[in-house]
């Protein structure tokens, strides 16, 4: 696993032996970030990395030009490496952690809103359905929503779906926040 493009590319990623994440591709990974650099400015944003894993796509946004990301991990065994990595690549003052469940940070978190949201849950994740409106309203004005899902969960319905591609079995969603008129 490697951060694939801006100042921290080609840096390699440490992550544990098994099962107990579920890394996304360079090919989906890339695609995902060209997808959102036609829509969001990665300077100076401030990025929130749901069912972070490791830190792959928080680690990519700041290669990119990220101020700060927050990740939420549940598990403490990966949690430990993605802080590990944050280490490595010398960004720790730019990342802040939480170790609890996606679902549960986002029905207590008061704080500001993000620029740019990613989410890769699992695709069995009971609430999938319900992430679009447990995350937009801590989405910036104008920021964006990055989810990757699979064939079992259709978004097109959604107002706020932007646009959303297939990539082998995962699906990469875009969903745009519109401010209120």
């Amino acid at each position: 696993m490697r951060i694939i493009a801006g100042t921290l590319r080609r840096r390699q990623l440490k992550a544990p032996k098994g099962q107990l994440t579920r890394p996304t591709t360079d090919r989906v990974k890339e695609s995902l970030f060209n997808m959102l650099s036609n829509r969001i400015d990665f300077e100076e944003s401030d990025v929130l990395d749901l069912f972070a894993g490791t830190g792959s796509l928080g680690f990519e946004a700041i290669s990119r030009g990220a101020t700060s990301v927050t990740f939420v991990e549940e598990n403490y065994r990966v949690m430990k490496y993605l802080r590990e990595n944050a280490t490595q690549l010398d960004v720790e003052e730019t990342c802040v952690t939480f170790q609890t469940d996606a679902i549960s940070f986002l029905r207590s978190y008061k704080g500001p809103t993000f620029d740019i949201v990613f989410a890769d849950p699992p695709y069995e994740l009971e609430a999938l359905a319900q992430l679009p409106d447990l995350v937009l309203p801590f989405t910036a004005s104008h920021g964006a929503f990055a989810l990757e899902h699979d064939q079992t969960h259709n978004f097109e319905d959604h107002p706020l779906l932007e646009t959303s591609r297939a990539y082998g079995r995962t699906i990469v969603s875009i969903f745009m926040h519109q401010p209120e008129s």
